[in-house]
Formats: C-alpha cells, sequence, structure tokens
C-alpha cells in the first residue's frame, strides 16, 4: 500500500479523526469487485506494526485516548492484545497516558491486566508513573497484581514512591499494608527510592505507616539516609535523622559514610550539614585505602567542593594509605581546573609511596599545561 496513505492513516488515528478515518477504510471495500481482496487490504492495514517501535494504530488510539478510534479497530477486527517490538499492549499505553476511559474499554473486552512489556513492566506500574488514581484504581480493580516486579526487581510500589505523589502511595497502600515490603534485585527498598528523588511528602507516609529498619542497606550498603544526602534532598535527610533515627556516619561496603559520598556528587550544601549541623569529622578517612573527602573531591574535579572542605577545616596536605594528596587524584581523574586550584592553595608536587609524583600521571594536555604554569 502507499506509503503516503499509510501515514495518513496513522496521523488521522493520532488526533482522533475518526470521519476521515472511515473515509479511507471503506475506500478500500467500495465498488462490487474483488471485495473479498479489499477486505483483506483492510485488515491488512489495521494490523499492520508501524515504524521501529512496531506499534499499530490501536496502539496510537490508546496513546492518546481516544477511546472511539478504539472501538473502532475493535470492531474492525484488531485485537485488545496486540503488541508492539517491545511487547506493549494498547492497556500499557493507555494506562501510562492516564486515559481511564480506554483502560476501562480495553480491560471490559480482553485485555490482561497483567501483560508484561519488556523489561517485565506491567501496565500498573506504566500508571503509577502518573497521578491519575482512577486509573491505578481500576486496574487494581480488575486484578492487577502488587506483587510482580520488573526485570530490576521494582514493583509498582517502587515507582510510585519514585514519581512522588502521595495520593498514590496512599492508596496502594489502602489496597494492601503490605505493599511496602519489597526490595528490588539490588536490595533497594522503595524507602530507598524516594530518599533518592527527594520525595519528602512520600517519605513522612513511609515513616509513619511503613516499618523500615533504620539504616536498611540496598547491595552496595548504602542507605536512605546516604541516598538522600549525596542527591542534595537535606529536608528529606533531616526526616530520616529525627524520624528514623538514622546515622549520619554509617559506611557502604566500601567503607565511605555520607560525608564522602556527597564530596564525590558535589553536593557542597550536605556537607556543611554534616560537618556544621552533624559534626562529623571534615577529616575522617573511608576504606583500607584512607581516602578523605578531599581525596574523592579532587578526583572527581569538583573545584567548589575542594574550596568548601578547604573552608571547613579539611586538612589540604593530607595523604592517603598510597601517601598520595588530593593533586594526585586530581591528576588521576585529568582535572586541570582541580590541579590548578590546588597548586595555588599550596599543595606540591611531591612524590606518593611508590615516588610516583601527580604531574608524572597528568596525561590530558590541559593537565600538564595546568603543572607547567603552578611550578
Amino acid at each position: 500500500m502507499d506509503e503516503i496513505v499509510l501515514k495518513s492513516l496513522v496521523k488521522l488515528t493520532q488526533e482522533g479523526d475518526l470521519v476521515s478515518l472511515d473515509k479511507y477504510m471503506n475506500s478500500m471495500v467500495s465498488g462490487s469487485v474483488q471485495t473479498d481482496l479489499n477486505r483483506s487490504m483492510v485488515q491488512t492495514v489495521i494490523n499492520k506494526h508501524f515504524g521501529r517501535s512496531g506499534d499499530t494504530l490501536m496502539h496510537y488510539a490508546a496513546r492518546h485516548g481516544h477511546l472511539h478510534i478504539v472501538k473502532y479497530l475493535h470492531k474492525l477486527g484488531l485485537h485488545v492484545e496486540v503488541y508492539n517490538n517491545d511487547y506493549k499492549r494498547p492497556l500499557h499505553e493507555a494506562a501510562s497516558m492516564g486515559h481511564l476511559e480506554c483502560v476501562t474499554y480495553l480491560l471490559e473486552n480482553g485485555a490482561k491486566v497483567n501483560s508484561l512489556k519488556k523489561a517485565d513492566w506491567t501496565p500498573l506500574m506504566m500508571a503509577c508513573t502518573r497521578r491519575n488514581l482512577s486509573v491505578i484504581d481500576q486496574l487494581l480493580a480488575h486484578g492487577a497484581d502488587l506483587g510482580l516486579k520488573n526485570k530490576d526487581g521494582w514493583s509498582a510500589f517502587h515507582v510510585a514512591t519514585r514519581e512522588g505523589s502521595a495520593e498514590v502511595v496512599l492508596l496502594l497502600l489502602q489496597h494492601s499494608e503490605q505493599v511496602w515490603r519489597t526490595e528490588s534485585k539490588t536490595g533497594r527498598t522503595p524507602l530507598h527510592t524516594a530518599a533518592m528523588h527527594g520525595c519528602e511528602e512520600v517519605i513522612k507516609i513511609l515513616l509513619e505507616r511503613c516499618e523500615y529498619r533504620p539504616d536498611q542497606r540496598d547491595s552496595c550498603g548504602v542507605t536512605p539516609l546516604m541516598d538522600a544526602l549525596r542527591n542534595g534532598h537535606l529536608s528529606v535527610a533531616r526526616l530520616l535523622l529525627e524520624k528514623h533515627q538514622a546515622c549520619p556516619t554509617a559506611v557502604d561496603r566500601l567503607g565511605a559514610q555520607p560525608l564522602h559520598q556527597v564530596a564525590v556528587t558535589g553536593e557542597n550544601d550536605a556537607l556543611r550539614f554534616l560537618v556544621k549541623e552533624l559534626k562529623v569529622n571534615v577529616n575522617e578517612s573511608a576504606t583500607s585505602l584512607q581516602l578523605m573527602p578531599l581525596h574523592y573531591a579532587a578526583k572527581e574535579g569538583h573545584v567548589s567542593t575542594i574550596l568548601t572542605l578547604k573552608e571547613l577545616g579539611a586538612d589540604l596536605q593530607i595523604q592517603d594509605a598510597k601517601g598520595r594528596t588530593a593533586l594526585h587524584m586530581a591528576s588521576i581523574g585529568q582535572h586541570a581546573e582541580a590541579v590548578t586550584t590546588l597548586l595555588q592553595l599550596g599543595l606540591k608536587n611531591s612524590p606518593d609511596s611508590s615516588g610516583t609524583t601527580p604531574q608524572q600521571i597528568a596525561k590530558k594536555p590541559a593537565v600538564v599545561q595546568a603543572f607547567h604554569a603552578g611550578l
């Protein structure tokens, strides 16, 4: 069939223009000659998978919430369980966009409520990326399974806590009081998820309604407090400290405290919060290598964090277990501006325990030049 005609059909479907779409379809079966062949052509068109995604007209109609088009295509013979190249059904599309009428029609006409698309996402998980309570409620009423997880071990409750809708979280808890008892494949709880994304209202609900252990760690040893701090969510961090007795000096599997992690992410306000308000030692070492916050900041090239650490009393001359200073770490990271800053602050091109100087590590021309200019 003419590519222009096919593109026109997609466009009309997306726009919800049923009148014009019907005219196109009727034109294929008009006349008394070759009627069976022409009707077969209609079936070919409505079952066609378009583009790289492999979407059908039903997918486009459901995605845009055009219930009248969905009904029309279904009447012509397009099954509601048709899937694209990612195994996404029309129900996934309608649920993810919050189209209640389409969701209801699809469910009532044979759509499987727990169907899985690529990466094992269910329509309920897709719906939880939105804040349409009626769609979520409809899916649950039709038997959506809150216990299902995607390939990463995320449940619909994980998705809801990530999106930060207190209303959705409360609805899921109302449907199942134990829905919070879930972990991803890396041991991350919904509390980790909400803390990482700074969802303060959701955190309040989780701390009030659920029984998470203080400082519950994922497979990397990361706690919700660490997630909150290294992403700069201080109000969430305060909640976890005050309402959940989180420990500000807990360590992950590598021995790093929140102090070291915020130096990695360059969250300077979190640094000040830890050192000034919580009285955490700014020169605290992490891991058997005795890496300091200053080492981490220098390796990442966070010049503002280096200056913040100096302001907070960090020892600029401090060395790790291999005798390396922050200047070594800045050279390892090939960060010219950090090298320049540390040289200006008084660090020398001194060798580590193996006799290697920071300048010898420099590879990028800008870093080499920084040493030439500063020495």
